[in-house]
Formats: structure tokens, C-alpha cells, sequence
């Protein structure tokens, strides 16, 4: 008889539970209000782009995307078991999928973090938006230099990233995820892009990551403040 870990690690449960998360997010989304600040965003945006969010806050980054085939978008995500299920969603929602992710341990590597950084440059060069979590792994709020170093060569601009909705439920865990309910106010936000420059030094990467830090909390601050905007207290 097959043990749980076996169960939860097989193709068809990570299958099935991939789909019914795309299937629920699309039910979140289609039954909540939207709110776009700036509301000219997607006329502002200089794409390709890098699209930077805080883990924990990317469930519903894929509506992100708009439904046209110009506008096409893909996701950095993890080769854990739990990636695993997110790349199915996304994969369902209309987002192709890059594997791997960086680290703060020396497993840069094993983890797939070079061929992942060489397939984010590949997919920017063909015209394609790039959105990942711009975290430094297990440390949440903190950006790593992953991001930055991906806009210093590819030569296209960051654009921190954040949506809220006013239904959650917010998970004690170490990334503080939110799941978002059904019957929302959500609030997705923007801002100016940040540049890197090519020959930026290590001292001008430093203080690009800590604006992309910086940034994403204020906008984090910001959604939550719009989507709860009204809300009774709970």
C-alpha cells in the first residue's frame, strides 16, 4: 500500500490538485471586484518585463496577464513538490513555466538556479514577460540580488507587483501566504519601473535591491489598504 508521502508525490494527485487550484483561483477571481492603480498601468508598462512579487502573495499574480496573444508571460517556480503543484496551475491559467530557483546556501545549482536564469534571459529575448518572487528563499520580505542580476542582463526593467483581496485567510507560515477567498475586493498595484544598469557595480546592485525591497512593501501596504478599504472589521 502506497504511504502518504508516495500519495502526495505522485503525477496524478499533484495533477488533480494543480487543477482544482487554477479552477478555484478562476472562481475567486470571476466573482470579485478589481481595482487597478494606476488604471493606465498596462499602457505605461515598458514589456518585456521582469514582474517581482513578495512568495506568499502569487496566487493570483496570473490574472496578472492580459488575455490577448501579444501580451504572453511566464512564472519562475521552484522544483519542490510544491512547485510542482503551482507549475500545474499556472500552467492551467494560461502561464508558461521556468523551473527552479536561486538560494542563500551555496544550493544555488542543485537547485536549477543557472539554467533557470539562462532560460528567464531566453524567454525577455523573445519577448516575453518574466515574473518571480523576488524573496531570498525561506526569508520572507527580504529581496535577493536573483532579480536584479536578471534585469543588470537582460537590459529590461522591474516592476514591483502587488495584489491584496479584502477576503483572506493568512497562513502562520514562514512566507505569511494568503489565500484568497471569493467574493473580494481586490487590488492589484504598480508603480515606475527600476532599472539596472549593465555595468552596475556591486555597491549599485546592492542599493537596486533594497529599492526593490523597499518598493514591494510599500506597494504590499498600498493593496491592502485599497482592498480593505471599507471592510467591517473582522
Amino acid at each position: 500500500m502506497p504511504s502518504a508521502k508516495q500519495i502526495v508525490s505522485s503525477p496524478a494527485f499533484q495533477n488533480a490538485v494543480g487543477t482544482l487550484g487554477a479552477w478555484y483561483l478562476r472562481f475567486v477571481w470571476r466573482t470579485s471586484s478589481k481595482l487597478l492603480d494606476p488604471p493606465d498601468i498596462y499602457d505605461r508598462v515598458l514589456t518585456p518585463a521582469i514582474i517581482a512579487m513578495w512568495h506568499g502573495q502569487h496566487f493570483l499574480m496570473p490574472f496578472l496577464k492580459r488575455d490577448d496573444t501579444s501580451h504572453r508571460a511566464k512564472v519562475l517556480i521552484s522544483r519542490h513538490r510544491d512547485g510542482e503543484v503551482n507549475a500545474i496551475a499556472a500552467e492551467k491559467l494560461g502561464i508558461g513555466t521556468i523551473r527552479g530557483s536561486g538560494a542563500h546556501n551555496g544550493e544555488f545549482h542543485r537547485k536549477g538556479g543557472v539554467s533557470a536564469f539562462t532560460e528567464m534571459l531566453q524567454a525577455l529575448g523573445e519577448g516575453y514577460n518574466v515574473a518571480m518572487t523576488a524573496d531570498v528563499p525561506k526569508i520572507a520580505r527580504v529581496a535577493g540580488l536573483g532579480v536584479v542580476k536578471l534585469a543588470q542582463h537582460s537590459g529590461r526593467p522591474i516592476y514591483p507587483v502587488a495584489i491584496a483581496s479584502s477576503r483572506r485567510k493568512v497562513l502562520n507560515n514562514w512566507d505569511r501566504t494568503a489565500i484568497n477567498l471569493p467574493f473580494s475586493r481586490i487590488a492589484m498595484v504598480a508603480n515606475e519601473p527600476i532599472w539596472v544598469p549593465q555595468d552596475a557595480s556591486a555597491e549599485v546592485l546592492e542599493e537596486k535591491r533594497a529599492a526593490v525591497e523597499s518598493e514591494l512593501n510599500r506597494l504590499t501596504e498600498h493593496a491592502h489598504n485599497l482592498a480593505d478599504r471599507g471592510r467591517s472589521a473582522a
